[in-house]
């Protein structure tokens, strides 16, 4: 129902920035909770942050708070994910998610990994 494709994974040093680009498409997203997870080699995927498409409500991970601000741009359909103060442990490759904002609410867990990803981009950060 939601196609989903990332871009602007890469390699930056440690205190670098990055800034990810998921774009969506499909008939109903807009009402859909939008977000990023990663997963780093041999660690299970990880919730990192959301936004809802309309209201633009936002949700991070403790990790990455302060450093990660999620954004979109429904123009383009398109949702970003802008990292600063990039660390080695952000390493993973990162995936964009789509889920249905009622299945959200109804599991009452924003950071639950499920619904419409992307083929994931990888981020590698160095010492």
């Amino acid at each position: 129902q939601v196609q989903l494709v990332e871009s602007g994974g890469g390699l930056v040093q440690a205190g670098g920035s990055l800034r990810l680009s998921c774009a969506a498409s499909g008939r109903t997203f807009s009402s859909y909770v939008m977000g990023w997870f990663r997963q780093a080699p041999g660690k299970e995927r990880e919730f990192v942050a959301t936004i809802t498409w309309t209201v633009g409500s936002t949700y991070y991970a403790d990790s990455v708070k302060g450093r990660f601000t999620i954004s979109r741009d429904n123009a383009k359909n398109t949702v970003y994910l802008q990292m600063n103060s990039l660390k080695p442990e952000d390493t993973a490759v990162y995936y964009c998610n789509a889920r249905p904002s009622i299945l959200v609410q109804a599991m009452g867990a924003m950071t639950k990994p499920f619904g419409s990803w992307g083929q994931g981009t990888q981020v590698t950060v160095s010492s």
